[in-house]
């Protein structure tokens, strides 16, 4: 027993340089809280910000807002709740997401991606359930931010992030189909993707011509732009085209004034929405998908405005700032809020210099509403489902769905689950089960990348050819005889690739004088793996064979030897050149633990 304190002691004071100076380096790299969650806004204004910055913003601020202005209400009448939902969302919640927020660039506000969910839960909780719903997912965005998970949420895979995307876009095409189309229909419209099919589908003899007219005018309009003058606002021009259009000639097509009234001309008195521990339980499920979603979208906005102007997110802020924009959108009547990578691709191509941008574009859109709010009821419902197909249309990420089908068998089938279970059961349901597929077929591509080479009698690297292209021989100092074996493993040793690797070593454990296991090439062990190799240790030193274990980092070696992986069971020594001359020489235990 003392022996085996003492061989532990060496080993610890073998390593105990190199593991302080680990030590030393972690806690350097560990960011301070304020590093963590303090806003862009604040480290903008550090940097310096001048005249010139906010006249750009101003700009930014100003174009983001011209886009959003039909697209939030398109949006909100697409969740099954009144436009001016939508406007409250951008402007209320679009400002606290700038001003808290851990992107330089980011804008906020209702996503086309949410209309599923909360015109689902619109139609089973009523509009308090849609609003109870968007706060609790506000204070699970600020848990989630807090307790720093923002990190994990940007490892969703690829595959999982483009079939629900994709998923939503179809989603969205399908739910604009009806006013699109101008069809009446007897009942309710059904919010399942099929059932709505269907129902749209018996209703065809009741297609409006006029309102098919203006919707086709409306993308032909907007797809023009894009090509032509891509710096023209095409879906505001679309838009309000249509609307004087209809109006001059009186066309037979729904308004948002005949539909819903029209829009208010000022913000409602923030209000906290009726509660109860019943009320609040029925539409968990709905919190919890509401911010499992925006987290989702707002971080992967966040990586995209980094990826076009070389800045960094602070994706925890983020997460705390979209969970402040939801929680309080839903006080004023808002619905829910998240990034929007395509207003923050047109606020960085504006020209934004920072979050402020942001703001001013919630405040131009305030502005908007306050003044112009009466002339957005003679607006066609089928020009803002003509918005709504654009969006589906540039969100569907077509080409990288079949880059996806064709790269491989396990991606394409991690993509067509997502994609079918959004489209026919639900979103949640697509994300999860896209996750798990995606963790299963990495944990087995992982698994067999992770190799055991033997190699005995052991050589050094092969030495290329001499001038006269005779081989020159291996270096035959580090060879060892037929009884000793030397294994060298590559790759991450974890659960996915111990039982294949623990069943080699099991196998030799009892036949030899000794063998060295190589982790030279592993750059993680797990605890399982660990534990394999503690048994192997242990059924070694039962058979008296001597075990080394060469290459080890200082956190392989520390999980080796929590799981009894320790002398005199195994020797460990910096280089296979060392532990090969130790049993060559026949160097004692004591000499081994040293």
């Amino acid at each position: 027993m003392l022996r085996s304190i003492e061989g532990q002691r060496s080993i610890f004071a073998e390593m105990s340089i190199t593991s302080d100076q680990a030590s030393r380096l972690h806690r350097l790299r560990q960011p301070t809280f304020a590093e963590l969650y303090l806003p862009k806004l604040v480290t903008v204004w550090r940097e310096g910000y001048g005249l010139e910055d906010f006249g750009a913003d101003v700009f930014a601020g100003l174009t983001v807002a011209i886009v959003a202005l039909p697209l939030s209400m398109a949006i909100a009448i697409a969740s099954g709740v009144t436009p001016d939902r939508g406007l409250y969302t951008a402007v209320v919640g679009g400002f606290i997401a700038s001003l808290l927020g851990g992107s330089r660039f980011q804008i906020g506000g209702p996503a086309g991606a949410f209309t599923v969910l909360v015109a689902a839960t619109a139609e089973r909780h009523g509009a308090d359930g849609v609003i109870l719903a968007t706060m609790m997912a506000g204070l699970f965005l600020i848990a989630a931010g807090l307790l720093r998970i923002g990190t994990y949420i940007k490892f969703i895979p690829y595959p999982v992030t483009v079939g629900f995307t994709a998923g939503i876009a179809v989603i969205i095409f399908a739910s604009q189909l009806r006013d699109l189309s101008g069809i009446t229909l007897a009942g309710k419209e059904p919010s399942e993707f099929v059932p709505k099919l269907l129902a749209l589908a018996g209703g065809l003899n009741s297609v409006n011509p006029s309102a098919v007219a203006v919707a086709v005018v409306s993308i032909a309009i907007i797809a023009a732009l894009r090509i032509w003058r891509p710096s023209w606002p095409g879906i505001l021009i679309a838009v309000v085209l249509a609307a004087v259009v209809c109006a001059a000639f009186s066309l037979p097509v729904e308004t948002i004034g005949s539909r819903f009234g029209g829009i208010p001309r000022e913000l409602p008195s923030p209000a906290l929405p009726a509660f109860s521990i019943a009320k609040a339980t029925a539409v968990l499920p709905d919190a919890i998908a509401f911010a499992l979603l925006a987290a989702i979208e707002s971080l992967l906005s966040a990586v995209v405005a980094d990826g076009m102007t070389g800045r960094r997110h602070r994706s925890n802020c983020e997460l705390v700032a979209q969970g402040a924009a939801n929680f309080v959108s839903a006080l004023f009547g808002g619905i829910c809020v998240t990034g929007l990578i395509a207003r923050t691709a047109t606020n960085i191509r504006a020209g934004a210099r920072g979050p402020l941008a942001g703001m001013l574009h919630s405040v131009f859109l305030l502005l908007f509403m306050l003044i112009a709010a009466p002339l957005a009821s003679y607006i066609p419902l089928a020009a803002l489902a003509s918005v709504l197909v654009v969006v589906a249309w540039t969100m569907a990420e077509k080409h990288e769905f079949g880059t996806l089908l064709r790269s491989s068998w396990g991606d394409a089938v991690v993509l067509l689950a997502t994609f079918l279970l959004t489209i026919f059961r639900d979103l949640t349901e697509g994300i999860l089960v896209g996750f798990a597929l995606g963790a299963v077929l990495f944990i087995h591509r992982m698994a067999e990348m992770t190799g055991i080479e033997e190699r005995s009698p052991l050589a050094a690297a092969d030495r290329p050819d001499d001038g006269n292209g005779d081989r020159v021989p291996y270096d035959s100092a580090l060879a060892v005889d037929r009884d000793v074996l030397v294994y060298r493993i590559t790759g991450a040793f974890f659960f996915g690739a111990a039982s294949a690797i623990g069943g080699v070593l099991d196998a030799v454990a009892d036949k030899r004088k000794a063998f060295v296991v190589d982790f030279a090439a592993v750059p993680f062990l797990d605890s399982t793996a660990a534990n394999v190799l503690g048994r192997v240790a242990a059924k070694a030193h039962r058979e008296g064979i001597r075990l080394f274990i060469t290459g080890a980092s200082p956190a392989v070696r520390r999980a080796l030897l929590t799981h009894g992986v320790t002398p005199p069971r195994a020797r460990y020594r910096q280089s296979l050149e060392r532990a090969i001359a130790d049993i060559k020489g026949g160097a004692s235990e004591e000499a081994a633990a040293s």
